[in-house]
């Protein structure tokens, strides 16, 4: 039991790690670039997506 306990935690680390890097990679990006896509585009592709519509998502821009 306890080695699950133990398993399930590494594995929730790891997951978090992936996350952290790949925010992390993506600010970067942004930094460099200036490419963004705003929240209310964001929003109105996920909104088309979660309609059933298959979309093309927002092109990123400056």
């Amino acid at each position: 039991m306890m080695g699950e306990a133990m398993e399930r935690y590494v594995t929730r680390e790891e997951q978090r790690e992936v996350v952290r890097k790949e925010a992390l990679d993506a600010w970067e990006h942004y930094q460099s670039t200036g490419l963004h896509v705003t929240g209310a585009e964001a929003d109105v592709w996920l909104g088309e997506l979660e309609l059933g519509n298959e979309v093309e998502p927002p092109r990123a821009h400056i």
